[in-house]
């Protein structure tokens, strides 16, 4: 028996046409995230490697005129959006105008979600130039990449960043094939399809695809000759930390369909059985996963201090004097970015390489170099943990009976959408700052002294 809430939901917002809304919120996050790296002064055509075709959005004007190119960077995402936005929007108001939120209408009318969905997807493999062709084509690639490269081939940053992005739709991946059972004959738009047999595992591999992506490009990191690091390996072990959330959530079912025949019916629309080692076992997979991932978010990916044990001293020891004391004189500034001074005129600097590398006192936490505002990391953090603790709940198929109707599970998903968004910027900014200080190091690496910029896991020292 559906809840109220579920209904209401079920007739004005059906499931079809919510997956159809965290599709696009995720193209638009994606546009707003190139076009604030853009403003915010971040390379991010550099670090993501816009400007040769390997990632799904390039640039298609000549790497020497950087406005320009960052703008048609970002500019046919939006224009794809708009694109996508309205024949969405049409789609569901004509749903609407249809059903008049009215329960026996729904299902007589499931085509218009139906149609809008296969006009999606016509457009998406269309061969014509329409609706962002090359963005489209490049997509595909992209996401083929992703699939099928070889295990010899190297991992770009940009297909690292397009599968951490896949991560977060898991669920809506798992939406996708509950919709196209909603859809076909004898589904409807009010109600959950069964899953019996083995269609009950189709649900939860489909989830664990975007994960087992990123698992098989963390092993062929591992295996590149040019590694000499075990980390893609503790990478790969936080990815396959989510596979357990996912699989013993979509075993609980059959336990309680076992503990349904002996305490009635009413026990399916529990979503907790504590009574049940499975479930202990779950929950432990999902604290597990969560606190891990929050920690390599910020330590590996971020590269953050706030987890990472560091000696005192390392953060605040002098640097030696410049060998050219007139590099000091320079206006600098990180891959384009404002001066990183600015949040804390305090630090001292100096200026290599064109980049500004600070190295003495800094936020607890943080990080010497910094190219947001101050404010934004310790807000960021907070979110993300906050975020990376519910988003085991979306990969939990035992729970969908007791909340897929409800809001709460698409607010979920729209706040893990919003989690990336906010998680891109930060990456992104941490790949151009590394970027700026492998620059740094190999341009003067010949020079006759030696001097520490900042502090470095590595034993071997920057070279001015």
């Amino acid at each position: 028996m559906e809840s109220g809430d579920a209904v209401s939901l079920a007739t004005s917002f059906p499931l079809p046409f919510r997956v159809l809304f965290l599709i696009g919120l995720g193209i638009l996050a994606w546009a707003i995230n190139l076009h604030g790296l853009h403003l915010l002064g971040i390379d991010a055509s550099s670090a993501l490697e816009l400007h040769s075709g390997r990632i799904f959005l390039p640039t298609t004007s000549p790497p020497s005129r950087a406005h320009s190119s960052a703008r048609v960077s970002y500019m046919p995402v939006y224009r794809l959006f708009m694109t996508y936005a309205t024949w969405c929007f049409v789609g569901w108001s004509f749903f609407r105008l249809a059903t008049h939120s009215n329960t026996i209408l729904v299902d007589a009318f499931k085509y218009i979600p139906a149609v809008c969905s296969l006009g999606v997807l016509i457009a998406l493999i269309c061969p014509y130039e329409m609706c962002q062709k090359r963005e489209r084509d490049l997509f595909f690639q992209s996401a083929a990449r992703c699939l099928f490269s070889s295990v010899n081939s190297p991992v770009y940053f940009s297909d690292v960043v397009f599968a951490d992005v896949f991560t977060s739709f898991a669920k809506v991946l798992g939406d996708v094939w509950l919709s196209l059972c909603m859809l076909l004959p004898g589904g409807s738009l009010l109600s959950l399809p069964s899953l019996d047999g083995i269609s009950q595992w189709i649900l939860p591999t489909l989830m664990s695809l975007p994960y087992l992506i990123r698992f098989r490009q963390c092993i062929i990191e591992h295996r590149s000759p040019t590694n000499a690091s075990k980390r893609p390996l503790f990478n790969a072990l936080k990815y396959a930390s989510s596979f357990p959330v996912i699989f013993l959530s979509a075993a609980q079912r059959i336990v309680v369909l076992e503990l349904a025949e002996g305490k009635g019916e009413s026990v399916t629309q529990e979503s907790w059985h504590g009574e049940h080692p499975l479930f202990r076992l779950w929950l432990l997979a999902a604290l597990l996963n969560s606190l891990y991932s929050f920690w390599w978010d910020l330590t590996n990916d971020w590269g953050l201090n706030l987890l990472k044990p560091q000696p005192a001293e390392s953060r605040i020891s002098a640097p030696r004097p410049l060998v050219f004391p007139s590099l000091h004189s320079k206006a600098a500034s990180i891959s384009g970015s404002p001066d990183v001074t600015q949040s804390h005129p305090s630090s001292s600097h100096q200026v290599l390489g064109g980049a500004i590398y600070r190295h003495q006192s800094y936020p607890y936490g943080l990080r010497p170099v910094l190219l947001y505002p101050l404010p934004v990391y310790p807000l960021v953090v907070f979110f993300n943990l906050v975020l990376r603790m519910t988003w085991s709940m979306k990969l939990s198929s035992h729970l969908y009976s007791q909340s897929e109707g409800s809001a709460l599970m698409l607010w979920l998903e729209v706040a893990e959408i919003l989690r990336r968004w906010m998680w891109v910027f930060i990456r992104v900014e941490w790949e151009v700052v590394k970027n700026a200080q492998h620059r740094s190091q190999t341009s003067n690496s010949t020079a006759p002294e030696e001097v520490e910029l900042m502090p470095s896991n590595r034993s071997d020292p920057m070279d001015d």
